[in-house]
């Protein structure tokens, strides 16, 4: 029964978390036009 019990709550705390964060949307801004850094840089004394 523990169990039953426990798995309830975490489903309603997981439908919750879902809720909040649908209900949040997306957050305003921008991105930035640069695109990111794919691969690290030479190292020293090499071209």
């Amino acid at each position: 029964m523990r169990a039953l019990l426990a798995a309830a709550v975490g489903l309603a705390a997981a439908a919750a978390l879902v809720l909040a964060v649908t209900a949040l949307g997306t957050p305003g801004g921008r991105t930035s036009p640069h695109p990111l850094l794919t691969s690290p840089p030479p190292a020293p004394g090499q071209p």
